[in-house]
Parts: C-alpha cells; sequence; structure tokens
C-alpha cells in the first residue's frame, strides 16, 4: 500500500475585477487628484498652515503653537505697518514670521528704545510691557538696541520680531522685499486653551 500523500498544485483561477471594483479604484484616484489639487489651490490663494518655531515673536506667538495665516487678506488688502506676516527667507531657505515696521521708502530707525520712521517717533502699541521691562532687568541692555538710518527702496519693507533681543530679521538680513511675504496674520488654533487671532 501506497503510504505517501501527494499534493496536486492548484492554480487558482484569476477573475477581471468586477465593474464595481473598478469603479472603486477610479473613484479612489478622482478623489486624491481633487484633494491634491484642492489643498494646493488652497494654500496658495487663501491661507497657509503654520507651526511657530522659537521665540523670536514671544509673547505675541509661543513655540510650538499651530495654525494657519492668511493669503487671500494679504493679495487683496496689502501689508500696513505693524503687520505680522510670513516671509521667505532666502539665506535660510525658510519662512520666518515677523512684523512690518517700515514700508517701501521709508527711512527706518531706532535710538533710545524710540521707533523712527522718516525721523518722527513712532509708538509700538503691540509689546507686553512687563515682558520687556522683565528682559531688560535680565540683560541690563536696551530691548530694541539702536541701528539705522537705512532707507527702503520701492518694493522693500523692515521686518523685526517681537522679542527684539532674540530675533534674528532686518537688522541681520536686511530689507526684505515684498514678493517673498507669502501670507499675513496668524489665526492660532492650538493650544485649545489659546486660540486667538494675531493682526497688529
Amino acid at each position: 500500500m501506497d503510504t505517501n500523500e501527494t499534493i496536486t498544485p492548484v492554480t487558482p483561477e484569476i477573475k477581471p475585477p468586477k465593474k464595481e471594483e473598478k469603479f472603486g479604484i477610479l473613484d479612489f484616484g478622482k478623489s486624491l487628484i481633487f484633494s491634491i489639487v484642492f489643498v494646493v489651490l488652497f494654500t496658495t490663494f487663501v491661507a497657509k498652515p503654520i507651526r511657530v518655531n522659537g521665540s523670536s515673536m514671544y509673547p505675541t506667538l509661543v513655540d510650538k503653537e499651530l495654525g494657519f495665516s492668511n493669503v487671500f487678506t494679504l493679495k487683496t488688502f496689502g501689508i500696513q505697518r505693524f503687520d505680522v506676516v510670513i516671509v521667505y527667507v532666502d539665506q535660510l531657505q525658510e519662512y520666518l514670521v515677523k512684523r512690518v515696521v517700515a514700508l517701501p521708502g521709508e527711512t527706518v530707525e531706532y535710538h533710545d528704545e524710540t521707533l523712527y520712521i522718516d525721523y518722527q517717533a513712532v509708538e509700538e502699541n503691540f509689546f507686553d510691557e512687563n515682558y520687556v521691562a522683565q528682559i531688560k532687568q535680565q540683560t541690563g541692555m536696551d530691548f530694541t538696541q539702536s541701528f539705522g538710518p537705512y532707507t527702503l527702496k520701492e518694493g522693500e519693507v523692515w521686518l523685526l520680531g517681537d522679542n527684539r533681543p532674540y530675533s534674528s530679521d532686518s537688522r541681520r538680513f536686511g530689507p526684505f522685499t515684498i514678493d517673498k511675504i507669502v501670507s499675513k496674520d496668524a489665526y492660532i488654533l492650538f493650544p485649545l486653551d489659546k486660540i486667538r487671532i494675531i493682526t497688529k
């Protein structure tokens, strides 16, 4: 008696995909393409997601906060003094968030803790005075070191971080051209207990 078991290979029958499966793949592909196009258009013309890295805008913006910045408002209303903007920095090949201090054609300088635009003193009401006093006491230095005067060309703006002793901005990189600014304002959505809108 032959006690050896034999196994005969069975070739599985390959059936063409059902119509429902074909339509499912097509629908997924269409949805994926639509989603990509939507995201590209949304971030190009409406808003850009942002994640705060570092302390150069503290306490206006805090490290690790998440939200978005408005492209539409920038394109519609342009840039005004003290707007918070997102700018692309060629030297770093990254985006930074800063505040517009001087506009095209203006002369900007800083002396004795005072901003001067075209040789006229301009008040900066956005500062947290308690934080400014704290930093000055800790460092024994001015919160904003004197600089200038610098006269901006057409199409140039002067950008500074709110946390002046700890910000790399136009004092390091020089004027920024307006075409490098991609959006303005900040809408912070996370952490949830810090939801707020920052414009000026």
